[in-house]
């Protein structure tokens, strides 16, 4: 009794994370893409007493164009390199027209690229800009100011790009843009002082945002604001941060915004010392502006620079940027969960796996194998003792005849017997929380992992990450007609399902009547719920239901007792 309690309880906590994710996550996801809404940059003077990164101070058109009227409107610079493709507008010297070269939005090849960033004046506004703030009265360009080409007109990784714009009051400003081959734009900004007296300028950078996107992951991972300020991890939602605006102060660290996938982060000189803010204000802002001034002299110029990523997470990139720009904790920006020391060491594996075999299904499948290797031991013990468990059910039955009208005595009979064939009532509860945790690191791997991301498998599934695309509610293709999504039951989701029966009639029944007919019903239940879950996550459990059907077989067979 007290096992099939240990194994109901654990079961059911996972019937009800699953329940959360279809009936309440899903629709929440839904509701969210209907209530996206355009909204406009708000002028924001600056506070003379305290610097701060200059806002927008020409007002915004109502009417917003497409992004490809809004491209035209101004003259840009090209960026390319291996995986972006993209302009810098001169007005302003903005980053906002950035498309990434390797990824569709659909899973079809010729679908469309996906694009991060866009133009303030389109009607999805997403772009960064880079400046300088002060507390005197000295003119600074801000994000109307025209810039100067003074070099080539395209950003490659081997010819950086110059620009420059003069105040005509003896101050010469400069950006100078360099980009890898992967994410990483810097921009050294410059400041030529043709005055006779000192002057103190303070460098900024801000994201805007002005549209909450539609959010992917919802309580499963962390999409809106986040970064990291001296070692410390900040993550902010959408709709809290239009509530109450958050700020920081530090000297190490980046801030950004990410999507489930994609990421724009600004990444401050190290050991500068900044006050940065996370912000609603009639769209969403990151910035940081760095608290001591640069100085520049009579007839002296002086620089600084920053770094901004704009691109793709992918996990060996990331990781690269930490480690080789000295970037603190930017692994970070992939959400791997509290199990982070769990789920990101399974991925290395699982991407090895892929690297030798060249199928990340293939590579689910090997590592289901692997681990029902490493726990062989373990699960024999368990089965064996299931399997004896099965095995005097008749006697148990026997002992609650014999004793019905009193339960201690059934009690120590039942005691007595376990005590005589070595049976651990607890042991068979093993394999489940064995499974458990896997089952969910390889589900947050699945879902926060770009490489995952449009991975086939064979057959029918195409993407690892996507729920089975096929349905038994229209004969899995074979009948011409479109299927509800709650209908959407496709082959694999039944596969597992048909291996959990299996499974199931080979453990013994539970004694008590009411949880005989609740086990039942697992099967069908988990069928339908991990209907809508990723497809590599559902092969997984199918392949180690599989594995752990022809193992307790085999023992169950050869397990015998003796009963008195």
């Amino acid at each position: 009794m007290e096992n099939r309690n240990v194994i109901l309880a654990v079961v059911l906590s996972t019937i009800i994370l699953i329940f959360w994710q279809v009936v309440y996550v899903d629709p929440e996801l839904k509701k969210q893409e209907t209530q996206k809404q355009v909204q406009t940059t708000e002028t924001v003077k600056n506070n003379e007493d305290k610097p701060q990164a200059p806002q927008i101070k020409s007002p915004e058109p109502q009417v917003k164009i497409t992004r490809e009227e809004s491209l035209k409107k101004t003259n840009r610079i090209i960026l390319e390199n291996k995986h972006l493709k993209g302009s810098i507008s001169l007005k302003g010297a903005l980053i906002d027209d950035v498309e990434l070269k390797k990824y569709t939005e659909q899973l079809d090849p010729k679908s469309k690229k996906v694009i991060i960033l866009n133009p303030k004046t389109s009607e999805d506004p997403y772009y960064i800009e880079t400046g300088w703030a002060t507390s005197n009265k000295l003119l600074v360009p801000n994000n109307e100011s025209n810039w100067v080409v003074k070099n080539n007109q395209v950003l490659t990784p081997s010819s950086p790009v110059i620009l420059e714009w003069n105040n005509n009051q003896g101050l010469i400003f400069s950006k100078k843009f360099e980009i890898d081959d992967e994410y990483l734009i810097t921009v050294t900004e410059s400041i030529k002082n043709n005055t006779n007296n000192k002057i103190d300028l303070f460098l900024y950078s801000q994201i805007n945002r002005n549209i909450k996107p539609f959010v992917q992951g919802f309580y499963i991972l962390h999409e809106g604001l986040l970064g990291v300020v001296d070692d410390v991890l900040k993550e902010e939602k959408y709709d809290d941060l239009i509530k109450k605006k958050q700020t920081f102060k530090g000297s190490n660290g980046w801030l950004g915004i990410t999507d489930k996938y994609w990421l724009t982060t600004i990444i401050p000189s190290a050991n500068k010392k900044f006050n940065a803010e996370f912000l609603y204000n009639q769209g969403f802002k990151v910035n940081y502006i760095i608290t001591d001034p640069t100085t520049v002299d009579p007839g002296k110029s002086n620089s600084i620079s920053n770094k901004i990523f704009v691109g793709a997470k992918e996990v060996a990139v990331i990781d690269q940027y930490s480690k080789k720009e000295k970037i603190n904790k930017f692994d970070l920006a992939i959400d791997w969960g509290w199990f982070y020391f769990f789920t990101k060491p399974l991925f290395f594996f699982i991407d090895y796996l892929f690297k030798l075999c060249g199928n990340f299904g293939l590579a689910i499948v090997i590592l289901t194998t692997v681990i029902r290797l490493l726990f062989y031991p373990l699960a024999n013990y368990s089965f064996k003792s299931m399997a004896k468990m099965k095995a005097v059910q008749p006697e148990l039955q026997r002992l609650k005849d014999l004793y019905k009208d009193d339960k201690q005595k059934i009690q120590i009979e039942m005691m007595n017997l376990y005590k005589r064939e070595k049976i651990n009532p607890l042991s068979g509860c093993l394999p489940v929380l064995i499974q458990i945790p896997f089952f969910f690191a390889i589900y947050k791997m699945l879902f926060v992992t770009i490489e995952m991301r449009h991975a086939p498998f064979f057959g029918w599934v195409k993407d690892l990450s996507a729920p089975d695309p096929t349905t038994l509610f229209n004969l899995f293709g074979l009948m011409p007609w479109s299927v509800p999504t709650f209908l959407m039951i496709g082959a694999w989701p039944i596969m597992m399902g048909i291996t959990m029966w299996i499974q199931q009639k080979l453990n013994p029944a539970p004694a008590d009547p009411i949880q005989a007919k609740i086990f039942a019903y697992f099967p069908f239940v988990f069928t339908i719920l991990l209907a809508s879950f990723p497809s590599g996550l559902v092969i997984y459990w199918t392949v180690n239901n599989l594995l752990t059907i022809a193992q307790q077989y085999v023992i169950t067979k050869k397990t015998t007792v003796k009963t008195v």
